[in-house]
């Protein structure tokens, strides 16, 4: 097998040139000042400190994030993964940010493999240029959140539905795994929707339909991605199952929708997959996407003989049609919701550039899309990751650090008091920050007590100006500010209780 890998890259030397240098700067683009920019807010902060809980309490769970949706939860297996990431840091963030941030390069090589599977090396190269460099998806890539692995399961998945076709009946625990862990454990709303695609793709394979062995592996597999969160459930006299219930039946969340409510869903789809090409939509960078959407249609007759390609199909546009009936959660959708299908909506673009490709008049245009690709992406890219967290509206892991290392030194070896205004409302984010140095670095933790001094935290709300107005005159009934500092979008007050 090594031998066969080293022949592949020895007759291919530039395409392999190529691909390691798109994946080094891949790389590079979701770990650069990851430390400076890191973005720890509730989500993160709540996450952070049910994993030091793990550690230094020993307290362990059965449930993991919540999801969008009131009372319903993902499993833990989000909190495995990256736990021991915040041991080996000893509490500091950006180990685990960095520890995904990889795991979506190497989704980035089943993306190559994947597009080679489907047309060729020149396919492959190209979903990696995109999936490696693309402004959104290195964000996303750079997110400390439980969506992030869905960009390898996302591809884990296709190659295991890929090895199937091709007989491999060891693939269907791999399925079993990678779609338990994407619907009950990382994924958001639309990974539901695999299993409308695979119930297809069963079918489609019931000739390689898994033997005895590898069935009952699959349910075992399958069964331990939800199985905490079965625990949970009798454990709570069944919270989940009324609340899933109240979400499914109760609120009507799947309805046939009205032709506004599919344009709407239309219009989402675009927005989300085009930002994922071109993060600025200009005239010239929508004229040359809808281009390469027409050479896709153009060229599917030819296309859809393929298995790969058939899968990628099968699985975009289960999701499109399935959300159309979603109407849940006061009907509110988010990108990250189809994060388990970026990847594959790359690997579909690449399919008509890399048949375009085989032309002279199509070279030039390809090599003119990657232009406009990589100068549209390059500008936005530098500004984000050059970004230095000064700005009066910058919320970043630095300047929070700066704020409570302030108030610690600030504070030298007297008790303090903290008080904390957040626009989410609770303070996950600086509850852990605050337990993580003080206890690390400090050797103390902020005092329950009401005692002097106080630090008043504030973090700026353009949306919500009145709310943090009222919070702010609500504190001048407790206490004096004796001094001030910021830290961009962030101020610490110390003030002396009045008495």
């Amino acid at each position: 097998m090594i031998k066969k890998l080293l022949d592949e890259i020895k007759n291919h030397k530039i395409v392999y040139l190529l691909l390691c240098i798109t994946l080094a700067t891949g790389f590079y683009l979701r770990v650069y000042r990851i430390d400076i920019v890191l973005g720890f807010y509730f989500d993160q902060g709540r996450d952070a400190l049910v994993i030091w809980d793990l550690w230094h309490k020993g307290e362990l769970f059965l449930v993991g994030p919540t999801t969008g949706i009131a009372g319903i939860f993902r499993g833990p297996y989000y909190y495995f993964l990256i736990a021991p990431f915040y041991l080996l840091s000893g509490g500091n963030p950006v180990l685990p940010s960095v520890f995904l941030s990889l795991t979506t390069m190497v989704a980035v090589v089943f993306v190559y493999y994947l597009g080679t599977k489907a047309l060729d090396r020149t396919t492959g190269l190209f979903a990696a240029i995109i999936a490696s460099i693309s402004f959104n998806l290195v964000i996303a890539s750079r997110w400390l959140s439980n969506p992030t692995p869905m960009f390898l399961l996302s591809m884990v998945l296709v190659w295991g539905m890929l090895k199937v076709t091709e007989g491999k009946k060891w693939a269907w625990p791999v399925i079993a795994a990678a779609s338990g862990l994407s619907l009950f454990n990382f994924g958001s709303a639309g990974e539901v929707y695999y299993f409308a695609a695979l119930g297809i793709f069963f079918v489609w394979q019931w000739k390689n339909r898994p033997d005895k062995k590898n069935f009952i592996l699959s349910i075992i597999l399958f069964v331990l991605t939800f199985a905490p969160l079965v625990l949970f459930d009798l454990k709570h006299d069944g919270i989940l199952r009324n609340n899933i219930s109240k979400f499914l039946f109760t609120d009507k969340s799947f309805a046939f929708p009205t032709w506004r409510f599919v344009w709407d869903k239309l219009d989402f789809y675009y927005e989300v997959f085009t930002n994922k090409i071109f993060n600025g939509r200009y005239f010239v960078e929508k004229i040359i996407f809808y281009a390469v959407a027409a050479s896709f249609f153009f060229y599917l007759g030819k296309l859809f003989k393929n298995k790969v390609i058939k899968i990628l199909l099968l699985l975009f546009v289960s999701v499109c049609a399935g959300l159309v009936f979603f109407q849940g959660n006061f009907g509110n959708i988010y990108d990250y919701y189809l994060t388990g299908y970026y990847l594959i909506f790359v690997l579909l673009f690449s399919l008509p550039l890399s048949m375009l490709f085989r032309t002279w008049p199509g070279k030039l245009f390809v090599l003119y899309f990657f232009y406009l690709f990589l100068t549209n992406n390059a500008d936005v890219l530098k500004y984000k990751l050059s970004d230095n967290c000064d700005g009066p509206n910058s919320i970043c892991l630095v300047n929070q650090l700066k704020a409570v290392d302030w108030v610690y030194k600030d504070a030298k070896d007297r008790p303090f008091n903290v008080d904390v205004y957040v626009p989410p409302v609770i303070p996950y984010a600086y509850d852990y920050l605050f337990l993580w140095r003080g206890s690390s670095v400090y050797g103390k933790l902020p005092s329950g007590d009401l005692i002097d001094p106080l630090y008043t935290f504030y973090e700026v709300d353009p949306p919500n100006p009145d709310r943090l107005e009222a919070w702010l005159a609500r504190q001048k009934g407790i206490g004096v500010v004796e001094e001030t500092a910021s830290f961009g979008g962030i101020t610490v007050e110390r003030r002396a209780r009045i008495k």
